[in-house]
């Protein structure tokens, strides 16, 4: 039996958080043993109503609930996107219940790490302040962190939120750049420059929703109302668009042996100088040996999407083991 790889969740549970969680249900590779609650799109409150709905939709009561951060780094209040994520953040989704009865204290991660030492990935899909702090505060347990992963930046496209930035980076530059500087192994970066790219047409959502109709699958009957949200905001941003991209989706599939993404290690920074380029995120692409003094870590800058689509068709749509 394959030895599944354990993920501790960094999230702020939107549309396409929720997606990558439940790729990571369906999966027989990954297991989710954690999650940290952040704000991000929605607030830090919204985000732990949703990791209840997603224990309570999935029948995974015993995954402990970490409470992240409220506001970055910055001090500035959070901007929240109902329009895109929706009034909850599952699109038009509104869970009924919220409880945090089982939250957990955010000093108790060290625990976590400690139980899955040198085995533990932290996967990050929303802001990085959370994770800034666990470096800020236990340097020394992170370096028994196997991996980390997360989605966030923009170096050879444009940004989300300003021409040169993308969200989860643009929402707390320093935080960001605290990671990329403390973090003592090589962070596997999936931006946009990729996620972009990782489109769910509506012909291929509504084949998944078939399945899940016809056997009955409460928990993937759940994808096509959020993703037709998701969708909907998308295409009037841009008529052209033939699908929606799932950024955390492509970043968890990323994680899992079956991907085929293909890095780049180069030197990388975050601006953190108001004006025009803060949040920017730049790394020294140069063939040169001069290199840029910053940390190296690994940029996604390319995958096959067709090895991509069929995986996660694959995937969302296997028969659920539970033990």
């Amino acid at each position: 039996m394959v030895k599944k790889k354990k993920i501790l969740f960094f999230s702020d549970f939107g549309v396409d958080d929720m997606v990558a969680g439940l790729f990571s249900f369906y999966s027989k590779e990954l297991e989710l043993v954690g999650v940290v609650a952040d704000y991000g799109n929605i607030s830090k409150e919204d985000a732990l109503r949703n990791v209840e709905f997603f224990k309570k939709l999935t029948g995974i009561y015993d995954i402990p609930v970490f409470g992240g951060a409220e506001i970055p780094l910055t001090g500035d209040l959070p901007t929240y996107y109902p329009e895109i994520h929706g009034p909850s953040g599952l699109g038009p989704i509104i869970p009924e219940f919220y409880s945090n009865g089982t939250l957990e204290n955010f000093n108790n991660i060290n625990d976590l790490i400690k139980k899955y030492e040198n085995e533990i990935i932290i996967f990050s899909a929303g802001r990085l302040t959370s994770l800034a702090t666990m470096f800020i505060l236990y340097p020394e347990m992170m370096k028994k962190v196997k991996d980390i992963y997360l989605m966030g930046g923009a170096f050879l496209t444009a940004g989300n939120v300003t021409p040169v930035a993308e969200a989860n980076f643009f929402s707390d530059p320093y935080a960001t750049n605290l990671v990329m500087q403390l973090s003592p192994k090589k962070i596997h970066i999936v931006p946009l420059d990729v996620t972009k790219e990782a489109i769910l047409t509506p012909d291929f959502v509504n084949k998944l929703n078939e399945h899940y109709l016809k056997t009955n699958d409460k928990v993937g009957q759940v994808i096509k109302p959020m993703i037709d949200f998701y969708y909907k905001f998308y295409k009037k941003m841009n008529p052209n668009l033939i699908g929606s991209p799932i950024h955390d989706l492509l970043a968890m599939w990323a994680v899992s042996e079956q991907s085929n993404m293909e890095y780049i290690e180069v030197p990388v920074k975050i601006s953190v100088e108001k004006g025009a380029s803060f949040g920017q995120s730049m790394a020294d692409f140069r063939t040169t040996i001069m290199k840029a003094p910053w940390p190296v870590h690994r940029i996604a800058y390319q995958f096959d999407y067709s090895l991509f689509i069929n995986q996660i068709y694959t995937i969302l749509t296997s028969k659920i083991e539970r033990g």
